[in-house]
């Protein structure tokens, strides 16, 4: 790659190698057309495009190292010597002398208001017909229009130097704003593993509490009865009777404890299916018609969140039959890019939330969400009905935070 100076582009740079080496052919096809009637003039032409060409290779040469403060100041300083020598055999040599407003790019800080200044000098001169052309009566032409020029170039540079302020400040906002991003993406990222560290914590201590309350009592008695079994032959069909009913309990005790860990039907269908399901079931049950709704693209996400948002969606509608008395109820599952939200509405009795916390089933509800750092919001007021708001992070299946 060529030179970048300081504070320019890619387009900018290349910019600045193309454009005077254009310029300068333009300017000796010009002159040979127009003002070359001798040899002399002819070669004088020649040998002026090409030392113009060598000095440019200075900056020009693919793999250059942008030049430093020093040597951009002697390239300027030789690039107006030619432009005024040049100038000198025609007039015509302008066109490239143009470029240097765009070339003082390539000096740092104040010196560039000089290189625009100094170029104006310069090229005002093709004004008038040359520096030969200067005399006591084309001066004061000549020193207005390097005054305009001067000012003229001077505030397009001013206007340029705040626009790359400004895409600088900007492009700083931009890195500032993706840093920030990541960071939170990292502090979510941390968040929901300690929530998922704490669910499974959760799920372990609750899982003791179903072992000791149901299926370690059940089987006491299982082997309560077994023994007055053995030890009272004749009513042994009796007792064995009762351990066989035991038994089937904690056997359904011990599948409601699985499936509360993870949903069969999340086995069988994804989570809109899943849902939507689950709501036509207890419809059929409750008697309440249910209106479900999918928006955005459904997108597998990790099970805990799934589960989360199933069982959410199970305990909101449990909480309608319970304590609502609606006579309908929306629910809608949102995809968006960084979130999933659900929406559960009902035309029931309502509660204000202010007195009323909802009870166990709004507590499991907010208990499930934190542990996949969602959230749970309630709208509710006597008379109006309420909405169960939940939203949880989108994480794609697979992703491990």
């Amino acid at each position: 790659m060529g030179v970048r100076p300081d504070g320019l582009d890619r387009r900018d740079a290349i910019v600045l190698r193309v454009v005077p080496y254009g310029a300068l052919a333009v300017s000796m096809v010009l002159v040979l057309l127009a003002d070359a009637k001798t040899p002399a003039q002819v070669w004088t032409t020649l040998g002026l495009t090409a030392t113009a060409a060598v000095w440019t290779l200075i900056v020009a040469l693919p793999g250059a190292s942008t030049p430093g403060p020093w040597l951009a100041g002697v390239y300027y300083a030789g690039l107006l010597v030619l432009f005024a020598v040049m100038i000198l055999r025609s007039p015509l040599f302008g066109l490239f002398a143009w470029t240097g407003y765009i070339q003082a790019a390539y000096l740092r800080g104040r010196w560039r208001y000089v290189g625009m200044v100094a170029t104006a000098a310069v090229v005002s001169a093709t004004y008038v017909g040359g520096f030969k052309n200067l005399n006591a009566s084309t001066v004061p032409v000549y020193l207005i229009f390097v005054a305009a020029t001067s000012a003229v170039a001077l505030a397009l540079l001013v206007l340029e130097l705040r626009r790359r302020t400004a895409l600088d400040r900007l492009a700083e906002a931009n890195a500032r704003r993706e840093a920030a991003l990541e960071e939170n993406a990292g502090l979510h990222a941390q968040l929901l593993a300690q929530a998922r560290e704490a669910g499974v914590l959760d799920e372990r201590q609750r899982m003791a509490r179903e072992i000791h309350d149901t299926l370690a009592q059940g089987f006491t008695g299982i082997i309560a009865q077994l023994e007055a079994a053995r030890q009272n032959p004749v009513e042994w069909r009796r007792y064995a009777d009762q351990a066989q009913t035991l038994a089937r309990e904690n056997l359904a005790e011990a599948r409601r404890s699985v499936e509360a860990l993870r949903p069969p039907h999340l086995d069988e269908a994804r989570l809109p299916e899943a849902i939507a399901g689950m709501s036509e079931r207890w419809s059929r049950t409750s008697g309440v018609p249910v209106g479900v709704e999918t928006a955005g693209e459904p997108q597998p996400m990790i099970p805990e969140v799934e589960v989360a948002l199933f069982r959410v969606a199970q305990e909101a509608l449990t909480n309608v039959a319970k304590h609502a008395g609606a006579s309908r109820v929306g629910l809608t599952l949102t995809y968006l890019d960084d979130v999933v939200l659900l929406d559960v509405r009902d035309d029931g009795v309502g509660f204000d939330p202010a007195v009323n916390d909802g009870g166990f089933g709004l507590t499991s509800m907010r208990q499930r969400l934190l542990r996949v750092a969602g959230r749970l919001e309630i709208e509710s007021s006597p008379g109006e009905g309420t909405a169960i708001n939940a939203t949880v992070p989108a994480l794609p299946a697979g992703a491990h935070p």
